[in-house]
């Protein structure tokens, strides 16, 4: 068994990142650590958004017949969120920014959940937090 998952996707926001996927190819999301709609999970062309020592990868959304999107942070914000389980989901609405899924009327956001003394103990063990 491997450790506890820090990212998750709704079924909604996966059927959208399918359809993202099949217009722009692979993806990738990354959440920074501004405000407004600058805190808002954002999806790019994989590629597109350059990741570097500042940033933290939290995992792999799957989406199926080995799919994967992975989902980055910048550390500053991680060292505010790492105690979180992070689901990102799709709403209706747009929001500002560059995310693809602007155009398609609706918005991804981030659900958060603390992490259970068993999930956070794990991760921390494994030098992960």
């Amino acid at each position: 068994m491997g450790l506890p998952e820090r990212v998750a996707v709704t079924d909604e926001a996966a059927t959208m990142l399918r359809r993202l996927r099949e217009q722009h190819g692979e993806l990738m999301f990354h959440q920074s650590g501004g405000c407004c709609d600058g805190s808002s999970p954002m999806c790019f062309p994989q590629g597109e958004f350059f990741t570097g020592d500042v940033d933290e990868h939290l995992g792999d959304l799957d989406l199926g017949d080995g799919v994967v999107v992975p989902v980055w942070m910048t550390k500053a914000q991680y060292e505010y969120w790492k105690h979180t389980h992070l689901t990102i989901d799709v709403v209706k609405g747009r929001g500002a920014g560059f995310s693809l899924e602007a155009p398609e009327g609706v918005r991804f956001l981030i659900r958060s959940r603390l992490l259970t003394d068993d999930e956070y103990g794990e991760l921390h063990t494994a030098g992960v937090v």
